[in-house]
């Protein structure tokens, strides 16, 4: 009986004494938002155009969104907006009202989407200054050894 409760100890301790893993989440903010963040702290913002079809924005968001040095940067950089450029919802953004707008059965565009990159390819990252202009843009996939590197060089 006493074995048992000292083997019992031992593998308590044991886990007890193994690192703890923390996993770091990338913080979403959405348009709206913006504003109010600006006003209590400044900082540029990063937004991911997608859609729900592209294989290659899937593709991104599981591997260089999701990297621990990307999300790192992201959160402490900028204020970063996941956006999928085929929202219904309307967004009021820079205090303008943007909506979905249809172009067929079941497709269409978002027009802040269409606003914020007229080349429309997925995927994008665009980013803005605390002004909300446009200072950087990439239009295609991008792993994330390059993003650091670009976010390393953004205000």
């Amino acid at each position: 009986m006493k074995i048992k409760v000292l083997y019992i100890l031992i593998i308590l301790s044991s886990i007890c004494m193994l690192p703890k893993f923390s996993f770091s989440q990338l913080k979403e903010y959405q348009f709206e938002q913006i504003d109010s963040l600006q006003a209590s702290e400044k900082r540029s913002v990063a937004i991911y155009l997608h859609t729900d079809w592209c294989k290659y924005c899937h593709a991104m968001k599981n591997t260089t969104l999701k990297d621990k040095n990307v999300i790192k940067l992201l959160n402490e950089k900028f204020y970063f907006i996941d956006f999928d450029a085929e929202e219904k919802r309307t967004i009021i953004f820079n205090n303008k009202s943007y909506s979905y707008k249809p172009s067929g059965n079941n497709t269409g565009l978002h027009e802040l989407a269409t606003q914020l990159d007229k080349e429309i390819t997925f995927p994008s990252l665009i980013f803005l200054n605390d002004t909300k202009e446009i200072v950087f843009k990439h239009n295609q996939y991008i792993s994330s050894k390059d993003l650091i590197s670009i976010l390393l060089k953004l205000p």
